[in-house]
């Protein structure tokens, strides 16, 4: 199995830079599929995929929208990324670990590992309990051709309590970055991409370019465009120049694609599945726009 990130850009660069959410936020699955019940979070699960397929190379299931319906939601999740592997898609589990080292050996083999039960090819993580408690899923990212998506400038609104905190001199999501060079070195694949991923935030682009500059070979993950308010430009301001077309990652979607306007009223599910394979497409087509436009393009 080539490594994560290979397998990741040769994705977007088929398809374009999108990565589409699966988040099923509460009250919003519709009837069509069972309604906001673990086997409706299947179902819906399901179709978004079956639209995904062919137009993006990487779906992002969120975790906790599944885990609040205890065991039976996280059977649905695991419905969800099992139907994702056998539609040729990459899936990056949206879990945010991090505990100590024993600890995290457990989440990493959960969604990391050849017999995961969470089929994953990258697992979100964050770093702020130690190096320590990355250690773990990059055993499991490098023994299994997997990535790690670190969690570096996030897209909320209380971000900047802590990330953007001055750190002798440097924000503190910059220092952690910092730290993180050996890793991003260290899954360094054979395209020259790392599969130590950085999340970096759409509606951060100075940030991004910043975290640009700080790890020139580790792809992003860039949360908040669309719905979070964040457009193409702002969402492919940390990516580089390859060509004639920026690369470096992949942007997620989801409420946006997801839940389109006319989706919840669909009277059946082809009708749904039109309405979402359209907005999964105009988000692309507006991505990949972006992306071979020059006045994106860092200087």
């Amino acid at each position: 199995m080539s490594d994560f990130a290979t397998r990741l850009i040769a994705g977007a660069r088929r398809f374009g830079p999108l990565c589409v959410g699966i988040d099923p936020h509460p009250g919003k699955i519709p009837d069509l599929f069972g309604g906001d019940t673990p086997d409706g979070l299947a179902a819906w699960g399901e179709a978004v995929v079956a639209a995904a397929a062919d137009r993006v190379t990487v779906v992002k299931p969120q975790v906790g929208l599944f885990e609040r319906h205890g065991p039976d939601g996280m059977r649905a999740l695991q419905r969800v990324c099992q139907a994702s592997k056998e539609a040729g898609l990459l899936v990056i589990t949206d879990a945010k670990r991090g505990d100590i080292g024993s600890t995290a050996k457990g989440y990493a083999l959960a969604y990391l590992s050849p017999t995961a039960p969470f089929p994953s090819d990258a697992v979100t993580v964050n770093p702020y309990m130690g190096l320590d408690t990355l250690e773990p899923f990059l055993e499991q990212a490098e023994a299994n051709g997997k990535g790690v998506v670190v969690l570096a400038r996030t897209s909320n609104p209380g971000s900047s309590d802590f990330q953007a905190r001055d750190l002798e001199g440097a924000p503190l999501y910059a220092r952690v970055v910092e730290a993180l060079a050996p890793a991003i070195e260290r899954l360094k694949g054979a395209e020259g991409w790392s599969s130590l991923m950085l999340v970096a935030g759409a509606t951060g682009p100075d940030e991004a370019r910043h975290l640009r500059q700080l790890a020139e070979n580790a792809l992003f993950l860039v949360p908040g465009y669309g719905a979070q308010g964040g457009g193409a430009a702002d969402a492919l301001a940390g990516f580089k120049r390859a060509g004639n077309r920026l690369e470096g990652g992949v942007v997620n979607a989801s409420r946006s694609v997801t839940f389109p306007d006319g989706a919840d009223s669909a009277a059946t599910r082809t009708e749904w599945t039109a309405i979402v394979e359209a907005a999964i497409d105009e988000a692309q087509a507006d991505l990949s726009k972006h992306a071979g436009s020059t006045s994106a393009i860092l200087a």
